[in-house]
C-alpha cells in the first residue's frame, strides 16, 4: 500500500494572536479562510481567536519585562524550539511565514510596517527635548527597539528570496527607498467582516452606545483607535481639535497603550472635557456606532484595519495619505486625504467640513460602505494560499516565471 502524501506544512511565526490587535487579527483571519492544503504550525506565546481544529500549537514561553527584552528573549526562543523540533522530533517545514520580523529564516513575511519609514516620519516627536523628562526612560527604550528593529530590516528584507506580502502599494516604495526592494511584489488590501461592520448593525447600536459613553445627540463625536497612538497621528488630531474649540466636537482614543503621556498634552491644551480615553471592547462595532466620523491622520501605517472596519459602518473617514487605507479611497468621494499627516490645520479643516456640511458626511459615508464591501476576508485567504502554493513551488523548482500579482 502506498503511503498518504502529507500535506506541506507551514511554520507559522508570531509572537500572539488575538483578534483584538489589528496585525494578529490579519493573521487569524487568513489562516481562518485559507482552503485546506496546508499543515499549520503555529509557534506562538499565546493563541486566542483561532479554531484549534486549524492548527498545532507550539507553545513558547514568556518571561517578565520591558518590550525589548520580551522580543529579544521571544526572537531567540522560537529559533530554538523550532530547531528543537526539527532535529530531535523530524518536524522539517516546507514554509515559514511570519507577520512581521520575528525570525531569520521566514520564506514569507507580511510588511505591516516599515520601521525606518516610521522613524523618519517621528523623528520630531521622540526628541528628548520635545517631551518632558520623567519621559525619558521610555523614550529612550522606544528609540532603542526601533533601532534593534531597523537592523533586523536591513539583514531580512534585502534578501529577495524572502518573499514580502504587502497591504498597501505605499510600502513597496518605503521597501525600495531604504533596502532597494524593486521587485514586484503581492498586494492584499485587507478583508473585512461585514456580518459585523455594516451601516444596519451600527445604526441599531447608536442610542444605546453613546448613552452608555455620555455623549448628548448634540455632539459630534470623533474615533481614534490604536495602540502606538504616536504612530496614529494624535499630536496632530489633538492640535486639530484645539482649533475647533469653539464646536461641539469631542474625541474618543480607543486603545491598550498608556494615555498618561496623552493625558498631559489633553490637559495641556485645556481639552480635558472633550477627549475621552477607552479600552478595547471585543465588540469594537460599539465604538463604531457612537461616532460621527473617523479620524485616522498615520504618520505611517501601512493598512490600518480601523478605518476600514469604520467606512464599511457607513462613517466618513478621514485618514493621512501615509495611511495604506488611503490606497482605496477616492478623496472626497469615500473618504477624504490628508496630504501631510502633521498639518494640523488642513486636518481641522476636513473636520469642519464635515462637521458643517450634512449632505457631504452623509453621501462620503454611504459610498464609504458601499467601497468596503469589496474588500473580504474570503478573498484574501484565498488569495494568500496562492501566494504560498506559488513561493513553495519556486523553492522547490526555481522556475523563472513571476510570482503571480493579487490585490
Amino acid at each position: 500500500m502506498s503511503e498518504t502524501k502529507r500535506k506541506p506544512r507551514l511554520a507559522v511565526v508570531t509572537p500572539f494572536l488575538d483578534k483584538s490587535y489589528g496585525t494578529e487579527r490579519t493573521v487569524i483571519e487568513w489562516l481562518s479562510h485559507m482552503p485546506d492544503v496546508f499543515e499549520i504550525h503555529v509557534y506562538s506565546q499565546r493563541v486566542e481567536g483561532l479554531d484549534p481544529r486549524k492548527f498545532i500549537w507550539h507553545r513558547i514561553p514568556t518571561i517578565p519585562g520591558p518590550g525589548l527584552t520580551s522580543f529579544l528573549w521571544w526572537f531567540a526562543a522560537n529559533q530554538v524550539s523550532r530547531w528543537w523540533d526539527r532535529r530531535m522530533r523530524g518536524l522539517q517545514y516546507d514554509l515559514v511565514y511570519s507577520p512581521g520580523i520575528n525570525c531569520f529564516d521566514s520564506n514569507v513575511i507580511s510588511v505591516h510596517i516599515v520601521f525606518a519609514e516610521f522613524l523618519r516620519q517621528a523623528r520630531a516627536e521622540l526628541k528628548f527635548r520635545q517631551n518632558t523628562p520623567s519621559s525619558w526612560p521610555s523614550l529612550l527604550h522606544r528609540h532603542m527597539y526601533y533601532r534593534l528593529i531597523i537592523a533586523l530590516e536591513n539583514h531580512v528584507y534585502v534578501n529577495r528570496e524572502t518573499m514580502l506580502v504587502l497591504y498597501a502599494k505605499k510600502t513597496a516604495n518605503d521597501l525600495e527607498r531604504f533596502y532597494g526592494r524593486c521587485d514586484r511584489l503581492p498586494i492584499l488590501y485587507l478583508g473585512l467582516d461585514h456580518e459585523v461592520f455594516n451601516p444596519g448593525r451600527c445604526a441599531s447600536l447608536r442610542k444605546a452606545a453613546r448613552q452608555q459613553l455620555g455623549l448628548s445627540n448634540d455632539r459630534f463625536t470623533l474615533l481614534l483607535i490604536g495602540n502606538d497612538l504616536r504612530k496614529k497621528g494624535i499630536s496632530a488630531l489633538l492640535h486639530a481639535i484645539t482649533q475647533l474649540r469653539d464646536l461641539p466636537v469631542d474625541l474618543l482614543v480607543v486603545g491598550r497603550e498608556d494615555p498618561t503621556p496623552f493625558q498631559s498634552m489633553v490637559h495641556d491644551q485645556a481639552l480635558d472635557s472633550r477627549v475621552l480615553f477607552l479600552p478595547p471592547r471585543k465588540d469594537v462595532e460599539f465604538y463604531y456606532a457612537a461616532a460621527d466620523s473617523y479620524v485616522g491622520p498615520s504618520l505611517e501605517d501601512t493598512f490600518a484595519l480601523p478605518p476600514a472596519e469604520a467606512m464599511a459602518c457607513g462613517l466618513p473617514v478621514i485618514v493621512s495619505a501615509e495611511n495604506g487605507t488611503s490606497e482605496i479611497i477616492t478623496n472626497d468621494a469615500d473618504g477624504m486625504i490628508l496630504g501631510d499627516a502633521t498639518d494640523s490645520r488642513a486636518l481641522a479643516a476636513m473636520i469642519l467640513k464635515l462637521f458643517q456640511d450634512k449632505e457631504f458626511r452623509t453621501r462620503v459615508g454611504e459610498n464609504a460602505s458601499k467601497t468596503a464591501q469589496k474588500y473580504t476576508w474570503e478573498r484574501n485567504g484565498h488569495d494568500f494560499a496562492r501566494i504560498l502554493e506559488e513561493v513553495l513551488r519556486k523553492k522547490t523548482t526555481s522556475p523563472s516565471q513571476p510570482l503571480v500579482q493579487v490585490s
